[in-house]
């Protein structure tokens, strides 16, 4: 007959706990690093960057506008670093804002919300409002961007 030890298995069951917290907290940890540095890339304009921080495909969601034309879908890589580039050409840079109240990560997913605002440089009307942008990240790549925002507000601003 065999006898297990109460302390022993106690001990075991710590420990793959422990493990688990460990790896839970590295994903997490990865997760914001790799935020961080999208939102460094989208402040610093740098599009090359934002093309390797996205997954080869892309689960992005922003609701449909066809007033605002840098809101449309968008699927890859490419296409979703090319969202910065279409919004620059449409808005005046000295007067977009984009501050960041909240950043929450749990596991491969984070969330940002704040408050942005802008102008669009073809009629010179402002929009502003509040955002949250849902991103997932696995292995160091981001393969999902949701993104809520004020759209009236920006299709307003579009409006000639």
């Amino acid at each position: 007959m065999s006898v297990k030890s109460t302390a022993s298995t106690a001990s075991s069951a710590t420990t793959a706990s422990s493990v688990a917290e460990v790896t839970a907290s590295s994903v997490a940890e990865a997760t914001r690093a790799a935020v961080q540095e999208f939102i460094a890339a989208r402040v610093a304009g740098d599009t090359g960057r934002l093309v390797t921080l996205f997954a080869d495909e892309v689960d992005w969601m922003l609701a449909e506008n066809p007033a605002v034309p840098w809101i449309r879908p968008r699927f890859t890589a490419a296409e979703c670093a090319a969202q910065f580039e279409e919004l620059m050409e449409h808005t005046v840079p000295e007067d977009a804002r984009a501050s960041v109240d909240t950043f929450l990560v749990d596991g491969t997913d984070a969330v940002l919300m704040g408050h942005l605002s802008g102008t669009v440089r073809a009629t010179g009307k402002s929009f502003e409002g509040p955002f949250a942008l849902r991103l997932t990240v696995e292995d160091g790549r981001i393969t999902r961007h949701h993104l809520y925002e004020n759209s009236l507000s920006i299709a307003e601003a579009c409006a000639p």
